[in-house]
């Protein structure tokens, strides 16, 4: 008898230290290719094989995520998901809906979450009311980042209102320098067209617009406004800007072959990646305006089968917010931690300013979720909004035609 109970507890035994000592596995797909993007994904990686995980590297490039999502679309339609993906805003509802997310709550349950992310950025990481994703960081969008030396040889500060930047860019075109690098892609021009909106509408009409998708506010005299600014800013790239990615668009800034891009702070990745210093080689300030855009990454996690798969499913996750990640990340990614408990010690003077602006535009209401980078609305009205800004920044539409078409394109959408 005791022979027996002996032999049963031992399989027993056997049986946990299999289910202990099974190898994590995670599969994950995400678009971070370009040079600092890269070596920040490689931080997660390393941390994670250091843990004792294969990590499967599933990187689909293309900056603005498109070619992914088609990627990730094709691979949950074959019932083959990946473990985990690069996800954001209402895009995480969109696939919880669809069924196909896994709850990670005990993860961040037993790590305090909530008590360490701001209740507007854990707000997206949960689906009706259970952890669902990941947030790796906070970027700021509404950046403008300037070449220091091409600058100071024109006689130019960073401008603080849309006409001081139109006055520069005057100044450097009759100069023989690109005023604005850019990069033709439709996710590019709505990154501009933001920020400009941003700046033209205020924290209040942006929100009215891009947020709440009002009517009034999308055919506003001040829309047109808007529109009128980026007519101008077409005036400001390069004849050879169409396709061009967002990281080829940074470097003429850093080779002084451009001396604005206006980008989020991914951008400051690529520069610091390649040596430079803040305030020194480049210069960084928020673009022309009130209020403070976001984007937040996150992963989201996939239903999968399987302990080694579910088992790297947490562990990914307790790595993505865990204090050592969300630092060393955000040092090489150019962003800022989502946890505000991560001492900015070490980051430099631009992540200090973000994060200084953060906490102001949390608690003066204008703090604000980027439409252009997925994170205000759903596919659809982002889309319906995107197509009107490309269709006229790359023809001789007016402005007026332009905000009517605004205004159709989005209810149509709806």
């Amino acid at each position: 008898m005791k022979r027996t109970a002996f032999a049963a507890v031992s399989a027993f035994a056997l049986m946990a230290s299999n289910v202990a000592v099974a190898e994590p596995q995670a599969e994950v797909l995400h678009w971070w290719t370009s040079g600092g993007e890269a070596k920040s994904v490689a931080v997660l990686q390393e941390e994670f094989s250091s843990k004792g995980g294969t990590w499967t590297d599933m990187p689909v490039a293309g900056g603005g995520g498109d070619a992914a999502m088609t990627a990730l679309r094709a691979r949950v339609l074959s019932g083959n998901a990946p473990t985990a993906v690069q996800l954001k805003g209402p895009a995480i509802q969109e696939w919880y809906e669809e069924g196909v997310l896994a709850d990670i709550s005990a993860v961040a349950d037993a790590n305090g979450w909530a008590d360490v992310l701001p209740e507007s950025i854990a707000s997206h990481m949960k689906c009706e009311g259970t952890w669902c994703a990941a947030p790796v960081n906070v970027h700021r969008i509404d950046w403008i980042w300037a070449n220091a030396s091409v600058l100071e040889a024109n006689g130019i500060t960073m401008p603080t209102t849309w006409d001081e930047f139109n006055a520069a860019a005057d100044t450097l075109l009759a100069a023989g320098v690109i005023p604005l690098a850019h990069g033709g892609q439709a996710w590019q021009d709505a990154t501009v067209f933001e920020a400009v909106a941003l700046g033209v509408l205020g924290p209040d009409g942006f929100k009215k617009a891009f947020v709440d998708l009002d009517t009034d506010t999308l055919t506003s005299d001040g829309m047109v406004a808007v529109f009128d600014q980026m007519r101008k800013m077409r005036g400001y790239v390069d004849e050879n800007f169409s396709g061009r990615d967002w990281n080829l668009a940074t470097a003429m800034v850093m080779n002084g072959e451009a001396a604005f891009q206006i980008m989020g702070d991914w951008a400051k990745g690529e520069f610091l990646a390649a040596g430079k210093v803040p305030g020194e080689d480049f210069l960084c300030q928020s673009t022309p305006g009130d209020g403070f855009l976001y984007n937040v990454d996150s992963f989201a996690m996939f239903t999968v089968d399987g302990d080694d798969k579910k088992a790297g499913q947490d562990l990914l996750a307790e790595l993505i917010v865990g204090q050592n990640f969300q630092k060393v990340f955000n040092l090489n990614k150019g962003s800022i931690p989502a946890r505000i408990d991560v001492a900015l010690d070490d980051f430099d003077s631009c992540a200090h300013t973000s994060s200084a602006d953060m906490k102001a535009s949390s608690e003066g209401g204008s703090l604000l979720p980027s439409y252009a980078h997925g994170m205000a609305l759903r596919g659809a009205q982002a889309g319906a909004i995107t197509d009107v800004v490309t269709a006229h920044f790359n023809s001789d539409m007016s402005s007026a035609d332009a905000v009517q078409m605004l205004a159709e394109g989005v209810a149509n959408s709806m």
